[in-house]
């Protein structure tokens, strides 16, 4: 790999799942990177078929029910959907 190398070999993802709450991604360098699903309106409202239908890329993972993809870098970064909001706390 060069430094100029947009996708890191590392970074690369290997396996992706979701679970009720979480989007995980596990990286070649055998990190697992966990966001909220809330982050992305679109997998948060998908079924869990949807959400588990994952193509891993080069850079990050695709849904193709959903054609929805989100970059292993995004995540990293914490790079949520603009406006989304936390869903409130149950009383």
């Amino acid at each position: 790999m060069s430094s100029s190398d947009p996708y890191p070999d590392n970074q690369r993802p290997v396996e992706a799942w979701c679970d009720l709450h979480n989007l995980h991604v596990r990286l070649a360098d055998e990190r697992e990177v966990v966001t909220p699903l809330w982050w992305y309106p679109s997998l948060s409202n998908a079924t869990p078929s949807q959400r588990n239908n994952v193509e891993l890329m080069l850079d990050g993972v695709h849904w193709p029910d959903l054609d929805e993809d989100l970059s292993v870098r995004g995540m990293l970064a914490g790079w949520k959907y603009p406006n989304v909001k936390a869903p409130e706390k149950a009383a």
